[in-house]
């Protein structure tokens, strides 16, 4: 099994022509509200692109008990995902996502955490038997730190693998002693740099950086420039498939379903980034979050310019 453990959005996505200036006002196109939120996101990638539609995966999180609380809920439960450890906080909006696309497909976005701001805790020790269950457990930076902290020493205290997206990017440095917890860091490569406290240019010495404070391997997401790795084995360089990009949005939580789902599933980590990649760059020519997430036979059987994963040599 696999355990989400992260935030429910319900994204709020408007396209325009570029992004606005200060003070200035634009007319945009179209506009449509669409499922998301990292947490919710890396849950569907995961569930989608695993092989066989093994192994399960399953949602720890909080929605309101408003109208997108109960969209959001019936959007996981028809993925089937577990959703029995979604918590209605009562009085409390859900989480909602502005978003900005512009013409060239990047974006630009806005959150309001309401029901993910509080989760707890509590909500995780009563997820205790389903986190002793999974053996990979997922989680970003779109809910409390003082419960994500709490979710990975108790990960890996039941001797799981534990996958770290660090975004939004940290406003304060981590602790020293959760990094070191965490068995795969996947940050894009400002969240990189950030927490490295180095030049967003030097992916290399980044993702080196971060492998020495603790993390055991690192993966840099760069988009059209691949994937940088440092792995417990080395160092290693993924290039990108080129293809026309119209939507970013859900790009690395995509890359970071795929790599989880191959991972459970019990792939090489170079096959597992592999995949993540080819899925990544799927999502990209569709609109919006959890919309433009692939399914797994989407992939093999109809993806034009695509070619099967392989093992990549190291660089």
């Amino acid at each position: 099994m696999i355990v989400v453990i992260g935030s429910i959005n319900m994204d709020l996505v408007l396209r325009v022509p570029r992004m606005p200036a200060a003070g200035e006002t634009l007319s945009g196109s179209a506009f449509r509200t669409i499922p998301g939120g990292k947490g919710a996101n890396q849950a569907v990638a995961c569930a989608r692109l695993a092989a066989g539609g093994a192994p399960a995966v399953a949602l720890i999180g909080c929605l309101g008990d408003d109208g997108f609380g109960d969209t959001l809920r019936a959007a996981l439960v028809a993925e089937g995902i577990d959703v029995s450890h979604v918590s209605t906080m009562t009085g409390v909006a859900s989480g909602i996502a502005s978003i900005l696309v512009d013409a060239n497909g990047q974006n630009s976005i806005v959150i309001a955490g309401g029901a993910n701001d509080l989760l707890t805790p509590a909500h995780i020790d009563a997820a205790r038997s389903l986190i002793a269950q999974a053996s990979i457990v997922v989680l970003q930076l779109e809910t409390p730190l003082v419960t994500v902290e709490y979710a990975i020493n108790l990960a890996h205290a039941l001797g799981k693998i534990v996958v770290l997206n660090p975004a939004p990017a940290p406003t304060a440095d981590l602790p020293a002693a959760m990094l070191a917890r965490v068995d795969y860091l996947i940050p894009n490569e400002i969240e990189a740099a950030m927490l490295a406290g180095t030049a967003p240019q030097d992916v290399a010495a980044t993702a080196v950086a971060l492998r020495t404070s603790g993390c055991r391997n690192v993966l840099v997401t760069l988009g059209a420039k691949g994937v940088h790795a440092a792995l417990a084995e080395g160092t290693r360089a993924f290039a990108a498939h080129p293809v026309a990009a119209v939507d970013s949005t859900a790009a690395g939580d995509t890359f970071i379903g795929g790599f989880v789902a191959a991972l459970a599933g019990g792939e090489p980590v170079v096959d597992a980034i592999a995949l993540g990649q080819r899925a990544a760059a799927w999502s990209v020519t569709r609109h919006g979050a959890q919309s433009s997430i692939p399914h797994r036979h989407e992939l093999f059987d109809a993806a034009p310019g695509l070619s099967r994963p392989t093992t990549v040599c190291p660089s």
